[in-house]
């Protein structure tokens, strides 16, 4: 059962061999198919990042602004919330971590770059092909975390 739940997140190549062999078969729920050949990725974002994704129904990311040239959604949930954490609280703001699948196929056109320590992993999307990569989102961006400015670090 649980392996079921966990496919449904991740695709069932990242699953450990031994672990795809062991399991009973998977239910043949319609939704199945939905997922398969997805990439999760995360993506940290302030409020007003926030609120325009809100606005497309949680579907899109927004367009970037002129000084922003690339979009960088990010590979790990760990890298995503030392970003909202650690860089979008400042002056008092709050931080979101966001996660969403991507179609695979899509992602094969861009390399994984890495933005120094090796956990540090993300694809650097141009501005300009982002209303593609809105369009190869599979189900919604969902916020699975939030960061407010500890009182200590607003003091110095």
């Amino acid at each position: 059962m649980v392996g079921g739940i966990v496919v449904l997140r991740a695709d069932l190549g990242s699953i450990p061999a031994e672990w795809r062999q062991s399991r009973e078969a998977l239910p043949n729920w319609p939704f199945n198919d939905a997922y398969a050949g997805t990439m999760t990725l995360y993506r940290p974002v302030g409020a007003a990042e926030l609120a325009l994704i809100a606005a497309s129904g949680y579907r899109a990311f927004p367009p970037r602004l002129p000084e922003q040239p690339i979009f960088y959604p990010v590979l790990s949930e760990a890298y995503a919330a030392q970003i909202a954490r650690d860089w979008n609280t400042k002056n008092g703001a709050t931080g979101y971590v966001t996660r969403f699948e991507v179609r695979a196929s899509y992602l094969e056109r861009y390399t994984v770059q890495i933005a120094g320590a090796r956990m540090h992993a993300e694809y650097w999307i141009p501005a300009e092909d982002l209303e593609i990569f809105n369009d190869s989102i599979v189900g919604t961006i969902d916020v699975i975390g939030s960061f407010a400015e500890s009182p200590e670090s607003a003091k110095e």
